[in-house]
């Protein structure tokens, strides 16, 4: 009797395994006009085929498509298998350009008072997160793959608690090489061998530079940090988790930040000259509004923005950052709202008056900013995170006043107009997203044109049916057998 049980919960977990396993290893051949390059291209052509079809016709219709993008994937991965990275083409060459973009993974810690369940949770988290980038690298094998920000849940750990959560991003997350941040630790630490920043020494470098304004914003032509270790390039937007909001930025904050991941403002120009120029420009948004903490890093941050300017670039702009541009309320889930410190604020008095929050960068700023970022008419592209929902609009520059305005679609009266992606979280209450950007060159505009689209996963409950499920009915097979 209890053999016979056994034997039916292993055959329906067995089932529930092999479907659940399918779905979390082929989720992006069930919508793959969202989740491949150049999707504007291919769900124009869905669309003309599936209008005015019967549900049945359908239902048809997306089981081939599903079917025929495994076997397409299935195939390809095969052929790079036997003959390496196919790519023909040099990047200079390229017509196309493909950067993957993940919205606020926001990993947690895990302390000493943390419950068992809350550490399954979080471990589970990290290796979620790690498959929706695993699937999605190795099938669309981006040049670029950008995090826009609050890589972590929190700017109040320790330095060793930061650490901590960086090794577990780039180990369980986005299977990065680390040596660089074991040797940081080693000869960053504290008397227990754990990390700990000189905040002061990284203070004393970042005021000669203030002095000097030479802070080594640009670069040229770079395609991976670290090209002996992996061939792609890897980008850390600065997120209010990860450092805060310019009331509560201190040398700390910002420190371990560079230290570990990098600047938080920089360039990089690619075939600078051509007419292929195009160039990606990280800005750390969180510093550019006040009353801050620290007033000189809104001053370093503008001193970067004005360089950029005058750098008078002639081609093509991709923007990451972390907080949206202003736009009025309604058009996305979170309207603009602004908060600072009260001025009792008896927990941390020095910071009264302070700027405590924002949804978005303020009116004037976004006229300035997009004004000194975006000022040869050419196109390009901005990617934002931190509202988690996910929103896109347009940015329409009036020629006249150098205002922007944030509309749904362009407005026909608006002679140059930049697109703003908020990319929806890859948490898995956000269901797990990753957004797609494709450039493309028209040689007959002689200009890079860019398209978005968002490409879900599912709720995380999905993941844990799969591993679970494969686990269970392991336990449940042996069990039959031993009975």
């Amino acid at each position: 009797m209890l053999k016979s049980i056994v034997k039916k919960v292993a055959i329906f977990g067995t089932i529930l395994a092999i479907f659940s396993n399918i779905f979390i290893f082929t989720y992006p051949s069930i919508h793959p006009s969202r989740c491949s390059w150049d999707c504007a291209a291919t769900t124009k052509q869905d669309n003309m085929v599936l209008d005015g079809l019967p549900m049945w016709e359908k239902s048809l219709y997306y089981a081939k498509r599903y079917i025929d993008d495994v076997k397409l994937q299935w195939n390809q991965q095969d052929q790079n298998g036997i003959n390496g990275n196919n790519s023909t083409t040099t990047a200079t060459d390229s017509d196309e350009l493909h950067i993957l973009t993940f919205g606020d993974p926001q990993i947690k810690g895990i302390w000493k008072n943390t419950p068992y369940r809350s550490r399954l949770d979080i471990f589970g988290n990290d290796y979620y997160l790690g498959h929706i980038y695993s699937m999605m690298k190795k099938r669309l094998d981006p040049s670029h793959i950008v995090v826009l920000g609050d890589l972590f849940s929190s700017q109040w750990v320790p330095d060793n608690e930061f650490y901590n959560r960086t090794k577990r991003y780039m180990k369980r997350i986005f299977n990065r090489p680390y040596p660089n941040i074991t040797e940081i630790k080693d000869s960053n630490h504290d008397e227990q061998g754990l990390y700990k920043v000189d905040w002061q020494a990284w203070g004393d470098e970042f005021e000669l530079q203030n002095k000097t304004k030479n802070f080594g914003f640009g670069y040229s032509d770079v395609y991976s940090w670290n090209p002996d270790l992996e061939d792609i390039l890897f980008v850390n937007v600065t997120g209010n988790h990860d450092t805060g909001y310019s009331g509560d930025v201190t040398y700390q904050h910002l420190a371990r930040f560079q230290q570990i991941f990098g600047k938080d403002n920089y360039w990089i120009e690619y075939n600078a000259n051509t007419e292929k120029a195009w160039r990606l420009v990280v800005l750390n948004d969180l510093l550019l509004e006040g009353p801050a903490l620290q007033p000189e890093f809104i001053d370093y941050t503008w001193e970067f923005l004005y360089q950029l300017f005058e750098r008078k670039f002639n081609g093509s702009t991709v923007l990451v950052t972390h907080v949206p541009f202003y736009k009025e309320e309604g058009m996305c889930v979170d309207g603009p709202e602004i908060g600072y410190y009260p001025a009792d604020y008896e927990r941390e008095p020095y910071k009264a008056g302070l700027l405590r929050y924002q949804n978005h960068i303020g009116q004037e700023t976004t006229n300035k900013v997009l004004n000194l970022i975006f000022n040869n008419d050419k196109p390009g592209i901005i990617l934002v995170g931190h509202d988690h929902e996910g929103c896109e609009v347009t940015y329409n520059r009036n020629s006249d006043s150098g205002e922007w305005t944030a509309t749904r679609d362009p407005e026909s009266e608006s002679k140059y107009h930049i697109k703003e992606a908020t990319v929806r979280s890859m948490m898995g209450e956000f269901n797990g997203n990753s957004g797609l950007v494709t450039g493309k060159f028209n040689h007959n505009l002689k200009q890079w044109e860019w398209t978005y689209t968002l490409c879900p996963f599912g709720i995380q409950h999905g993941w844990w049916i799969a591993r679970v499920s494969a686990l269970l009915t392991g336990f449940f097979w042996s069990l039959y057998l031993v009975l």
